[in-house]
């Protein structure tokens, strides 16, 4: 069987990465002193779909890195509400990877016409979004054509985290980000067999995380709808206990996914507790006692570790969805852009 244009789009994650440092890193210089000069009390994000779990993400690492509050705003309020933001001084990032959806613009515009400094991260910098913005942080991944955003996903993830640490003048994460394309490709290479053995013929299953590997939770449930067709919910290792945990029984799949941080020792603890209720849980931790660890690749920065996390989630959903003879690249009902107002 040829290989997917998903397939062969994860194996360019690394080199996608690698050209947006090289070629993005003036603008996302220029964009962080920006940031720094202005000083902003909070940042808003703008986003819609995998572009929103990127901006998940991003929050998490503003806050952890810079001290700032993040907030998502909801397209629809400019778009269909019709209402003026007020946010001078803040900082708006819009992420999207057409940057033609009509909401994402109009939150956008009007972020910027309320005061916001706007900053887009998107692969086309000559779309209407790339126009509209103050700066413009283009990703060089170059096409994406299968449907589900993979390498599109990851790169927004770097430049935003990027765009972060040099605002922060945060020499440990530059360095981190500077070598993730040799860990990326680590990433990509692996495989979970283990996981896509106990998904065979199951319909439904829990994607779990906490803080920046929540974000990745988030995305890999997308992924598992949108590509494999399995109904998969996302939920903070913290927040499935407070109910959801009451369907996980015997056989019930679960994946949990964690960097190296401090909330690692409480997911790995959680992975343990659904394992056994009798749940089949899959961990990327080694602290796990019960529960089944997942190889997986550490990098140099617990910020930069759910990257190598979702790049080989990738790698494996796409053989779920090629074992489930689902064709990954064109799953039903959806296309590659997007227009929501």
């Amino acid at each position: 069987m040829p290989q997917s244009l998903m397939a062969a789009e994860i194996a360019d994650i690394p080199d996608a990465v690698a050209r947006l440092l090289d070629r993005g890193g003036p603008a996302i210089r220029a964009a962080a002193r920006a940031a720094r000069a202005l000083d902003p009390p909070l940042i808003a994000t703008v986003a819609r779909g995998s572009s929103d779990h990127a901006c998940t993400f991003l929050k998490y690492a503003a806050e952890l890195v810079l001290g700032l509050p993040v907030a998502s705003i909801g397209p629809s309020v400019a778009s269909i509400y019709k209402v003026s933001l007020r946010l001078r001084r803040a900082l708006a990032l819009a992420v999207s990877q057409s940057g033609e959806s009509p909401d994402i613009l109009a939150l956008a515009t009007a972020a910027r016409a309320g005061g916001a400094l706007t900053v887009a991260i998107t692969n086309h910098p000559a779309s209407p979004l790339g126009q509209a913005a103050s700066h413009t942080l283009a990703l060089h991944a170059g096409p994406e054509r299968s449907v589900a955003a993979t390498k599109t996903f990851v790169a927004s993830a770097v430049a935003g985290l990027a765009l972060i640490a040099h605002w922060k003048e945060d020499e440990d994460l530059l360095f981190a980000i500077a070598a993730l394309p040799e860990r990326l490709a680590r990433a990509v290479a692996l495989d979970w067999p283990a996981l896509r053995e106990a998904l065979a013929g199951e319909e439904s299953l829990y994607v779990l995380g906490r803080g920046p590997s929540w974000a990745m939770a988030n995305e890999a449930a997308l992924k598992f709808k949108e590509v494999a067709l399995i109904h998969a919910e996302s939920y903070s290792s913290a927040e499935v206990l407070h109910g959801p945990v009451s369907i996980v029984d015997r056989g019930f799949p679960v994946l949990a996914l964690t960097a190296a941080d401090a909330a690692e020792d409480s997911v790995a603890e959680v992975a343990d507790r659904l394992a056994g209720r009798g749940g089949r849980v899959f961990v990327t931790s080694d602290r796990a006692r019960a529960a089944q660890v997942l190889p997986h690749v550490r990098t140099d920065h617990p910020l930069t570790d759910p990257l190598a996390l979702i790049a080989t989630f990738y790698a494996t959903v796409e053989r779920i969805a090629v074992a489930r003879g689902i064709p990954p690249d064109t799953p039903p009902h959806l296309s590659k852009v997007t227009r929501t107002l």
